[in-house]
């Protein structure tokens, strides 16, 4: 599926959920934009757009918790991404497994 395919917000970017394949785990949720899509499809590697930086981030390349993707899906609609990975130690940024530690209820 080509980039184009998928409906993006106004910046372009497109919102990817991250499971992990091996337990189903919800672990973070993140933005990818044209180039770092295609790299992810291209690498099997997760690469996201950081809208803070305004750049490319290949996960785990400075934590060394890399993401191997196992599976990508388009939701329904084209404008949500699922990536199923391979999570290698800990997805969020604070060392937790999950970036969905806090319970609300």
């Amino acid at each position: 599926m080509e980039f184009r395919d998928f409906k993006t917000n106004e910046q372009g970017l497109i919102p990817c959920i991250v499971q992990d394949a091996e337990n189903g785990d919800v672990l973070m949720m993140a933005w990818m934009n044209e180039e770092s899509y295609n790299l992810t499809v291209k690498t099997r590697r997760m690469t996201y757009f950081s809208r803070s930086r305004q750049s490319l981030w290949i996960k785990g390349e400075t934590s060394g918790h890399f993401q191997y993707v196992k599976s990508l899906s388009a939701d329904c609609d084209r404008d949500t991404l699922l990536a199923k990975v391979e999570q290698i130690g800990a997805a969020c940024h604070t060392g937790n497994r999950s970036c969905f530690f806090t319970q609300i209820i």
